[in-house]
């Protein structure tokens, strides 16, 4: 990783091969706006110590990168080694984890460390640990206790020396009460909690991160100096982000590939959200449809949807135009664009069938309604 001090922050960045993603993820971080700023020294006072450190924020808001700063201030020599938990198969995951003998499982023909001995005299990073099976964060608890990890297929312990940062996207609060992440070790792990604001909230780092992506991708392209025009800035500073850092790298990269020479327009921005390229208002900002409003909602429910998202989001479009058709089956149905037997069994699983619904609600006496079409009668 590496640091460049500009005139008002400085900016953190994945370099080389830790550069590649392996997961959508951010690339660079920068502290100009004032909630910025404020991470930073938060970060300098709790760097220094051994203490776990638990980083909350959504993807692609740099939790990685503040990983690596924890490490880089921790005045640890050993190596900072970074494991994502959602992509660590969970037959395979003791394995990759504490590290196996031969003959511990079928193919293991050698032995071979776990991350955590990977890790010794540094930092380990678990990335996404809301998603580390149940089994597994046991054995996690007991490591942090002794500090020390058994192989699979061994009875001999191995002492560790590592510090261990762990992020999520989600609240391991609720993931504890669903009984989905195990109490104990959510006291183990947040000790000293970082959350790390989405770049919406951070306005004041959007402009600078753009000019950073800018200058990059401009390098790699071979490409003359260009510049963001007072439109695209402005349109950047408005659009919400939902995406975070990494949505911001990928429009300036595009940018860049479709803008003319020296200039980069509102309209080479290739933006999904509250913001939509070319748009004739200053700044490139219109209202949202209410069809993209839902979907930025839907980003943030998939981001920690528990067991029930689906029937709850089902549950909510029923309820609403069962409402808004004031309790008459047909007239909502034909909103749904569904036949009326189907909303009727959507109606009796949500419990709105029953009573003078069930015989049939108001208009539903076969005259026609409003719209010329007859009602049935079940």
């Amino acid at each position: 990783m590496s640091q460049v001090y500009g005139s008002r922050a400085p900016v953190f960045s994945l370099v080389g091969r830790e550069a590649q993603p392996t997961s959508i993820r951010a690339k660079a971080l920068v502290f100009v706006d004032p909630l910025s700023q404020g991470i930073l020294r938060y970060l300098e006072r709790v760097s220094p110590s051994d203490a776990p450190v638990l980083i909350i924020g959504e993807t692609g808001t740099g939790k990685e990168l503040v990983a690596r700063q924890v490490h880089q201030l921790s005045g640890r020599t050993g190596p900072f080694v970074a494991v994502n938990c959602g992509a660590i198969s969970e037959q395979l995951a003791d394995s990759e984890l504490f590290g196996h003998e031969p003959g511990a499982f079928t193919g293991a023909t050698g032995r071979r460390e776990g991350w955590f001995e990977a890790a010794n005299g540094g930092t380990l990073f678990l990335d996404e640990i809301g998603d580390l099976p149940l089994s597994l964060q046991v054995k996690l608890l007991r490591v942090l206790q002794e500090r020390e990890v058994v192989r699979l297929g061994s009875r001999r312990s191995i002492p560790v020396d590592i510090r261990l940062v762990a992020a999520t996207n989600i609240d391991l609060g609720d993931a504890v009460n669903a009984g989905h992440f195990r109490l104990d070790l959510f006291y183990r792990l947040n000790i000293a909690q970082l959350r790390l604001p989405a770049l919406r909230e951070r306005t004041g780092d959007i402009l600078p991160l753009a000019d950073h992506f800018l200058d990059v991708y401009r390098q790699r392209l071979n490409l003359p100096p260009l510049s963001l025009s007072l439109s695209a800035r402005r349109a950047l500073e408005r659009y919400s982000w939902p995406g975070n850092i990494r949505e911001l790298e990928n429009v300036i990269h595009f940018a860049l590939l479709v803008a003319p020479a020296h200039e980069i327009g509102v309209e080479h921005l290739k933006l999904t959200g509250g913001v939509l390229a070319g748009s004739p208002v200053l700044g490139g900002a219109r209202e949202t449809s209410p069809r993209e409003r839902i979907a930025q909602a839907l980003q943030q429910l998939l981001d920690a949807p528990g067991q029930t998202l689906f029937n709850d989001l089902e549950k909510l479009i029923v309820d609403e135009a069962f409402r808004h058709s004031h309790s008459n089956q047909v007239r909502a149905a034909a909103q749904l664009g569904i036949s009326r037997n189907v909303l009727r069994t959507l109606l009796k699983k949500h419990g709105h069938l029953g009573g003078a619904a069930e015989a049939g609600g108001p208009d539903d006496d076969g005259r026609p309604d409003a719209y010329g079409q007859p009602y049935a009668v079940s």
